[in-house]
């Protein structure tokens, strides 16, 4: 059976494309599909804040992600140079850039481009989301 990395280019709520990309990691997921690593960069990073809260009507997509990684184990990679860029920050990078706070969600990691690059050697096939 295949298997995916997932790139998710597009804004949370301005852009369909984390919301696509999670309802395709749903079906794929449930017909025994392996998604080896998702990769969220240029705007899909802001998915990653930690401190956004959408209205009650409306899916959190940040919730939603973290909540298929936890039931699959997937890896939620973050574009390190396009995090920073909006503002989106670990632990690590709050203190090595003397910031206060951080706000990079739980279950979401830091990553270079290194580590999509890698995961589009090893997968079957890849699949960026924009729009």
């Amino acid at each position: 059976m295949a298997d995916f990395v997932l790139n998710i280019c597009g804004a949370p709520y301005s852009s369909l494309a984390p919301l696509s990309a999670l309802r395709f990691a749903r079906a794929a997921l449930a017909a025994g599909y392996q998604i080896r690593r998702v990769f969220f960069y240029q705007e899909g990073v802001h998915l990653a804040n930690g401190l956004v809260c959408p209205p009650q009507d409306e899916i959190n997509l940040t919730r939603e992600w973290q909540q298929l990684a936890a039931e699959h184990q997937l890896e939620l990679l973050v574009c390190v140079a396009a995090a920073l860029k909006r503002g989106i920050v670990d632990q690590k990078e709050a203190t090595r850039f003397g910031l206060e706070h951080h706000n990079l969600a739980e279950g979401f990691v830091l990553a270079g481009l290194g580590q999509l690059v890698d995961g589009m050697a090893q997968a079957d096939r890849t699949l960026t989301f924009t729009r």
